[in-house]
């Protein structure tokens, strides 16, 4: 079965932008993204939310190893992390946190548009397939240090027959 998939580690924020991010960690991102760019009555300069991302998009490594590549970059930074996740989430008058951090897995079974080959069937210099994955305590580790929570996201892509 076709599978793509990738790991990000993402700090959100309707509060601080990706550059304040950047500046603060001392950590240049792969991606950034703004997302739903309307303008906040209180600020219209401001977008509403930011994205700052660590992305590990190899092929043909399983998800552990994606996440292992993403935190091998955030581990030094792991207290800066959690300090920035109180400093921005102390306001108790806050409805939603100032800064969200999450660790996010992403998988697409039966896409052919991007195979990263047959995941049932180990490729030239592969000694597992990819669709098993776990945690290791490293990972549940930073995830609590940090505060952040993992998201995982699997779709099918299979095509819907015309009868569906």
């Amino acid at each position: 079965m076709p599978l793509r998939q990738y790991v990000y580690f993402a700090l959100s924020s309707r509060r601080i932008t990706a550059q304040e991010i950047t500046d603060l960690l001392g950590i240049e991102p792969d991606e950034t993204r703004v997302i739903n760019p309307r303008r906040l009555p209180a600020d219209p300069a401001k977008p509403f939310c930011q994205v700052w991302k660590v992305v590990c998009r190899e092929p043909g490594l399983c998800v552990d190893e994606q996440i292992a590549r993403v935190l091998s970059r955030l581990r030094p930074k792991a207290d800066r992390i959690a300090e920035l996740m109180k400093q921005f989430n102390s306001a108790e008058d806050e409805e939603e946190p100032g800064l969200e951090a999450r660790l996010e897995v992403v998988r697409y079974f039966n896409d052919d548009d991007e195979q990263q080959g047959e995941a049932g069937q180990p490729q030239e210099g592969e000694k597992h397939n990819l669709f098993g994955w776990a945690l290791d305590r490293e990972a549940i580790d930073f995830l609590a240090a940090t505060g952040a929570y993992l998201d995982v996201d699997e779709y099918d892509m299979t095509p819907s027959s015309p009868s569906d």
